[in-house]
């Protein structure tokens, strides 16, 4: 037998906190992860929504018909504010949200974000409703208990529990981009649980229930909170996430150990200009097709999805230094980004 992990030993001080006198043996330890367990649980089950959605689609002969669909979401602030997931909503002609007490509204989408298949809602109530309280993604730690709280296949409030399994993961939205410091975990998530709360032992949304790998199991994804944060502070300030553009197409591409001691770079890749769009930010700044952009701003660039990720608000009309490899040459471009186009 191996040792116990961790968590068992933190499991066990539970329960000898709760009742010193209880026998310190399986079913002590069962009964302590319950009760941590029920307790989170019970901090967040008012506030976990159940949403339908109705869409007009056209079939192949041009003829519209309504097409239904349902997942989660959950309540964040006691004046309405939902959170769930951008394909849960996106392009619904209709957005129904049923509370846990059976309470019907009819709910606004406030700001959609396809690229980190997260959005807004809103519901109004003559009177504060349950909400969740969001926690913190960046202190997560391999290991720490993960519960997920939502509506898989119409079952309204399902509780799936296990772990974090890994943190810092990448997954490509539908919108094509990447959503960086997505959480792995092993609580078992359904079609349905799309935009519920993954929380933890105290009660705190720390992810937005995401995605499943079809044909795997036990693993899930949720959109780390600290993201979803970001994107409820973008939604509220403009309505939608603001993000960089340059006008370039590329493709990740290796640097030879050689070239990278010789320019002192970071990475062994960069980014293979391929094309560049005409009169873009890229064109007017002196980008050529060819060059391989190795850094922004002195930030390193490894592939195209980094690129991507440098490119944020902040740097919206403001000059930027790009360093590109152009033949025996490292070059810093300097390049205006401007608002992508939603």
């Amino acid at each position: 037998m191996g040792s116990r992990p961790q968590f068992v030993d933190d499991l066990a001080r539970l329960a000898q906190d709760a009742a010193p006198s209880a026998p310190q043996g399986d079913t002590a330890l069962l009964d302590a992860y319950s009760r941590t367990v029920i307790g989170a649980l019970e901090r967040v089950q008012q506030a976990v929504v159940f949403i339908s959605v109705e869409r007009q689609l056209a079939d192949q002969r041009g003829a519209r018909r309504n097409v239904g669909g349902t997942g989660s979401g959950f309540i964040f602030t006691p004046d309405g504010y939902l959170l769930t997931n951008s394909h849960v909503v996106h392009g619904a002609t209709h957005i129904a949200v049923t509370l846990a007490d059976g309470a019907h509204f009819d709910a606004d989408l406030v700001g959609d974000d396809p690229a980190s298949d997260l959005a807004v809602l809103r519901i109004g109530s003559p009177e504060p409703l349950p909400h969740v309280e969001l926690g913190d993604s960046g202190s997560l730690r391999v290991g720490q208990i993960a519960i997920a709280v939502g509506n898989p296949l119409g079952l309204a409030q399902t509780v799936t529990t296990g772990v974090v399994s890994a943190l810092g993961r990448s997954l490509r939205s539908t919108s094509g981009r990447m959503i960086y410091d997505v959480i792995q975990t092993d609580a078992a998530l359904n079609p349905g649980n799309s935009g519920g709360p993954l929380i933890n032992s105290a009660g705190q949304v720390i992810g937005v229930n995401t995605a499943i790998i079809a044909g795997a199991q036990a693993i899930s994804f949720a959109t780390a909170i600290d993201t979803a944060k970001w994107v409820i502070m973008q939604i509220f300030a403009y309505g939608r996430v603001r993000r960089a553009y340059i006008g370039v197409a590329g493709t990740t591409t290796p640097i030879s150990r050689r070239v990278q001691r010789f320019f002192g770079l970071v990475s062994a890749s960069g980014v293979h200009v391929m094309e560049i769009v005409k009169d873009s930010p890229a064109a007017l700044g002196g980008l050529h097709v060819g060059d391989r952009i190795v850094a922004v701003d002195g930030v390193a660039v490894d592939s195209v999805d980094g690129l991507q990720r440098t490119l944020d608000a902040s740097r919206i009309d403001r000059p930027v230094k790009v360093a590109v490899l152009r033949g025996a040459q490292k070059l810093d471009v300097e390049v205006t980004p401007v608002e992508q186009a939603a």
